[in-house]
């Protein structure tokens, strides 16, 4: 939820464009005027909430975070159906509804953050607590994301517990206070490194298909090497090699880097290590 307020305001013609939708769905008071939306919906919601349809087709959440985050908690609770339907927004940024009468096609192009536990108790792999699950608990539960699903989520990050006595501390060490970031220095880091990319591309790197992505991601020997022991290691297929070397250029970017450097590919195959598995291999890799 801290993710909107390091995000850049919208253009004009992007602002315009979540207004439009919102003026068919729930009117333009529901949000600030070019703030990039923020919706979280439940995950009871139905596939036509959160894609999109109904006997009058009309706009579902995916098109109301048009240009903004969907957040999506608890993803393994969502209905299969609706965790597919993300497949074609997450790729086109659009969703196309076909009825009898009309086929109609709403703007989609937003960013997906989902959160999910790592079994149904929550404490698989926890040292705090011991988990309750089988392991044939945990796989089901594990795998009601599907794998082409998991192939479109660019970060996959395992979070650990936050220490308890973390929590009960009642000051934080002054030391620990100078070197954190505040949501507006973040913010002018983004911007910079976004206006680099609309100077590279008038676009962003998330928007840029590989063919004119790819002379910008030219890499290394030592990085070549490191991509292609990965490769072997964690079994990645193109669509995650694609991914992967666009979140370089965006990490390298970040650090106004002209080429894409080791670091940067390290840290970007970093965050596609969501199993302990996967983390050991990766250790070997890097």
């Amino acid at each position: 939820q801290r993710i909107p307020t390091i995000m850049s305001d919208l253009s004009e013609e992007q602002a315009l464009e979540v207004a439009t939708i919102y003026s068919t769905k729930i009117g333009l008071h529901s949000i600030p005027w070019r703030r990039p939306p923020f919706r979280n919906p439940h995950h009871t919601a139905s596939a036509i909430a959160v894609i999109g349809g109904g006997s009058k087709p009309q706009p579902g959440e995916v098109s109301l975070a048009h240009h903004g985050i969907l957040f999506l908690d608890e993803l393994p609770e969502f209905n299969r159906t609706v965790l597919e339907g993300l497949r074609e927004p997450l790729e086109s940024g659009s969703v196309h509804i076909a009825r009898v009468k009309a086929h109609i096609s709403f703007p989609a192009r937003f960013q997906l953050i989902a959160t999910m536990n790592p079994c149904p108790c929550g404490y698989w792999g926890s040292n705090q607590k011991k988990c309750r699950c089988t392991f044939k608990q945990v796989q089901q539960y594990q795998q009601r994301i599907s794998g082409p699903m998991l192939d479109r989520i660019d970060m996959q990050i395992l979070v650990p517990p936050v220490d308890q006595d973390l929590l009960l501390k009642k000051q934080t060490n002054k030391i620990q206070e100078t070197q954190l970031e505040t949501s507006m220095i973040v913010r002018q880091r983004i911007i910079l490194a976004q206006q680099l990319q609309y100077n590279r591309f008038q676009n962003l790197n998330g928007q840029i298909t590989m063919k004119y992505l790819e002379p910008h991601t030219k890499l290394g020997s030592e990085s070549q090497k490191i991509l292609q022991r990965a490769i072997s290691k964690l079994n990645l297929s193109a669509r995650s090699l694609y991914r992967i070397l666009r979140v370089s250029r965006t990490i390298a970017d970040l650090d106004q880097a002209e080429q894409i450097s080791s670091n940067h590919l390290a840290e970007a195959l970093s965050y596609r290590a969501l199993e302990e598995r996967q983390v050991t291999h990766l250790e070997s890799v890097l």
